[in-house]
């Protein structure tokens, strides 16, 4: 059973235990309380202000898991208290919190403050763990996909359009570098993991990843260029760099342009347009 009015403690507690610079936001002149301000934290979670307000007082709804992932990472709470949260919100914890899932505070706060830079947080599976604004706009929202299709490496082999933001001349490299990328994991996890479960339908459902698969390719470097293709500001050019961390499997993809050159330039513009 949910216990609200904990929860609401806990929320309130971890709301002002915040700062603005925390999360990545101007504290301004006229602040005159400490911590974040409801609507902030709301628009963090992507709830509604009166969603979120609801829970703090405390007569809100049940929040569902997904709902309670989203507060985990707004809040930028760590494992332990992510536990916390899914057990005062009366949801049982064996589901609740693969590593692999969770965002690491202090990735969080990195990711804070590359608002103006596309990065995302990617875990050993390949999916979308939380992106900034230009990420969207370069690549659009990886995160609210289901499933299997989660997997950028699941898209790639079977969805078309995944393809469409890799110039088709790069189809083939990329594939390669999708299948060594999902065959580290597969050794890494062993033959009953979610890595094991993508690797069975790629290969039931894409000849391409089966062939590609038998041949056991190798990663290559982590900070190759790679060419994308954005509707709007044509073909950039840029550099992936990659901050890994050990402890939760996951990534922090960093995309940059050398200065001086188009792709800088278009970057910049990407950097602009709204995110739909």
């Amino acid at each position: 059973m949910a216990d609200r009015a904990a929860l609401a403690a806990f929320l309130r507690a971890r709301r002002e235990a915040l700062q603005p610079e925390d999360v990545g936001l101007p504290r301004g002149r006229r602040r005159r309380t400490g911590g974040l301000r409801r609507e902030e934290v709301a628009a963090l979670c992507d709830m509604s202000v009166d969603y979120y307000s609801r829970l703090e007082q405390p007569r809100g709804p049940h929040p569902s898991e997904q709902m309670l992932t989203s507060m985990a990472r707004g809040l930028r709470l760590s494992l332990e208290e992510r536990d916390l949260l899914f057990q005062l919100a009366g949801h049982a914890l064996p589901r609740r919190a693969r590593r692999g899932d969770h965002v690491a505070p202090a990735t969080m706060r990195i990711l804070d403050r590359l608002e103006d830079t596309p990065a995302q947080v990617m875990n050993h599976l390949g999916e979308t763990l939380s992106q900034t604004r230009p990420a969207m706009a370069l690549l659009g929202d990886q995160t609210a996909y289901t499933g299997l299709a989660r997997s950028s490496h699941y898209r790639w082999f079977t969805d078309p359009a995944a393809r469409l933001v890799h110039p088709a001349s790069d189809h083939a490299e990329q594939s390669r570098l999708m299948v060594a990328d999902l065959h580290s994991a597969y050794s890494r996890d062993g033959g009953d993991s979610g890595a094991a479960a993508l690797v069975d339908a790629l290969n039931r459902e894409s000849p391409e990843f089966a062939g590609l698969w038998r041949q056991r390719p190798v990663l290559g470097p982590y900070c190759a260029s790679k060419r994308f293709v954005h509707p709007q500001v044509g073909t950039l050019e840029l550099h992936c760099q990659t901050l890994i961390d050990p402890d939760h499997g996951q990534r922090l993809v960093v995309y940059t342009a050398t200065p001086g050159t188009e792709s800088h330039t278009n970057l910049r513009l990407l950097s602009l347009l709204p995110v739909s």
